[in-house]
């Protein structure tokens, strides 16, 4: 019977181009139907996968660092089904397992790291022992994982404080180390002015001179003569 006349005879399903469809029937090996419509057999299971990324929050994890303080740490995680089969045969919850081993390795990660570094370290390299350890997890139960991203680390509220603080400190005494350098060398330059004027006399005169404003009356005087006045 050509396909065209079993498609409008028997019972058939379309499968779209982001979907696959497994037919299970009479404990026989599972068959996977691409995009397309089927010819589905009768007294057979068919189950519909999805094959797109989704994209799912790990919930917070509070977390103790290295020095006994509590993080509070949420991720995000990007997957696909890559085994259609393994993905619905395998465990009865594949997303859970994959939860599960992010969950443990923000763990791993966040334990051997003081807080101080936590916060100044990159999120990109917290997430990247995370991801190579959920991956093969992922992988077991016919997930690919696209990409694992630390989201938020949230340290308790007083050390926030103490931190920010810090960080205030640091640029108040930046700024006063600055302003020191400044001083420092305005008195370096008054001090060389000074030398150079002590050892030209004629030069302080001069710039007396030039420092009297507009309409004044100067004097100059000359040894062994009488005084003149100039206005």
């Amino acid at each position: 019977m050509p396909l065209d006349l079993k498609l409008l005879l028997l019972p058939s399903r379309t499968v779209q181009p982001w979907e696959v469809l497994l037919e299970r029937r009479d404990g026989e090996a599972t068959v996977v139907l691409g995009p397309g419509r089927h010819v589905v057999r009768r007294r057979a299971e068919h189950q519909l996968v999805d094959l797109r990324e989704r994209l799912d929050l790990v919930p917070t994890q509070e977390v103790l660092t290295a020095d006994g303080v509590t993080a509070k740490v949420t991720a995000v995680f990007r997957w696909t089904v890559a085994d259609p089969v393994a993905f619905t045969e395998r465990l009865r919850d594949p997303v859970g397992a994959v939860y599960l081993a992010i969950q443990l390795g923000l763990r791993d990660v966040l334990a051997g790291q003081e807080a101080e570094a936590l916060v100044r370290a990159p999120r990109s390299r917290l997430a990247e022992g995370v991801r190579d350890a959920a991956a093969t997890a992922a992988a077991e139960v016919g997930i690919r994982l696209v990409d694992v991203v630390v989201k938020d680390v949230v340290l308790p509220g007083d050390l926030r404080a103490a931190y920010a603080e810090l960080v205030v400190g640091r640029h108040r005494a930046q700024a006063q180390l600055e302003a020191a350098r400044a001083e420092t060398a305005a008195l370096r330059s008054l001090a060389n002015g000074a030398k150079l004027l002590d050892d030209h006399p004629s030069l302080a005169q001069l710039r007396l001179v030039q420092a009297l404003p507009p309409g004044s009356r100067v004097e100059l005087v000359q040894p062994g003569r009488t005084s003149s006045r100039e206005d």
